[in-house]
């Protein structure tokens, strides 16, 4: 039987208009888009989304989109579909604190959470064998008779590793001349130089460099972080209080997408990314490189990024503080 034009038209409209519903997320690969340089950082994200992309049988690149500390990798991510197909790798300094300081327009309630990937501690790092600094004690004291002396690098000036150091000072009444760095890796070799006195590292950059430097104490209060610099100290076991506490002090990150991706779509990167933390031998490659898995779901989300935003401004106030100090 032969079909009439009008019922061949009929067929292929109902086709067309049928055939994108019945496909399933995801038909391509995807993006996470990362936003500092490569390094350590990128590399445990790259961990996890290989993780979630054998999960979802597609390939997910981790690409690095550096720029205004943090703020061009959100805008690049917000400047695509919210389709499920871009994923915000949102560090606290893009998320929240750049925000705060008024360099970008959203807040942490305009993306949608999939699951927490990972938190770092900061520590102070002195050269390794450095006899002058046995340990934060002997760092302190120092700086308290050589008021401004010292040299130290907290990376970029103004972002979490700064605050976090900043506020332990202030706390203990002492400063040090601030040499601004690119980014914490560039430190390690002036530190090993001799060129600075001291630094804050990550866990990261610590994991490469661990036969060049000591750590003196972390900056956390959370106990997992002393594992992750070999067992070092925590910075309240000599008797300092940064009054900032959990994560506040860490560098840390959320997997997010824009909001308007389909709730079906989400549900998907959730349950993939969830499986993906789930591993253990995922978790022990992060543990290895240095990062502690978070684990946090999606519906802590609020409760745990909320809260951190009040101390920070702590953290700012110290810079600010650090400043006058400097006659800055």
């Amino acid at each position: 039987m032969q079909l009439s034009p009008k019922l061949i038209g009929a067929a292929l409209g109902l086709a067309l208009a049928t055939g994108p519903a019945l496909a399933e997320f995801p038909e391509r690969n995807i993006e996470n888009i990362y936003p500092w340089n490569p390094g350590a950082t990128m590399a445990a994200s790259q961990v996890i989304a290989d993780a979630m992309g054998e999960e979802l049988g597609v390939n997910i690149s981790v690409v690095s989109t550096p720029g205004a500390g943090g703020v061009k990798a959100f805008e690049t991510a917000l400047s695509r579909d919210a389709d499920g197909y871009t994923i915000i790798d949102g560090y606290v300094a893009p998320l929240v604190l750049q925000p705060m300081q008024g360099n970008a327009d959203w807040s942490y309630t305009d993306f949608v959470p999939l699951w927490s990937a990972t938190a770092n501690a900061f520590a102070i790092a002195v050269r390794k064998g450095d006899d002058r600094f046995p340990d934060l004690d002997a760092l302190i004291d120092y700086m308290r008779e050589n008021p401004g002396e010292l040299r130290y690098s907290p990376g970029t000036p103004g972002a979490l590793p700064h605050m976090s150091a900043a506020k332990m000072m202030q706390v203990a009444d002492v400063h040090a001349q601030v040499v601004p760095y690119p980014e914490i890796d560039a430190a390690v070799r002036d530190v090993r130089g001799g060129i600075l006195d001291f630094m804050v590292i990550n866990t990261g950059v610590y994991a490469i460099n661990k036969e060049d430097v000591d750590i003196l104490a972390v900056l956390s209060d959370f106990g997992a972080a002393s594992e992750t610099y070999g067992g070092a100290p925590l910075v309240g076991s000599f008797g300092i209080d940064i009054e900032m506490t959990g994560l506040s002090t860490m560098g840390w990150n959320w997997w997010l997408v824009e909001k308007g991706t389909p709730e079906d779509v989400v549900a998907t990167l959730r349950g993939a990314m969830g499986a993906a933390l789930a591993r253990e031998d995922i978790q022990q490659k992060l543990i290895d490189m240095g990062y502690v898995p978070t684990l946090q779901a999606p519906e802590s989300y609020d409760a745990v990024v909320g809260p951190i935003a009040e101390q920070i401004s702590s953290g700012i106030d110290a810079i600010a503080w650090e400043e006058g100090k400097l006659g800055q």
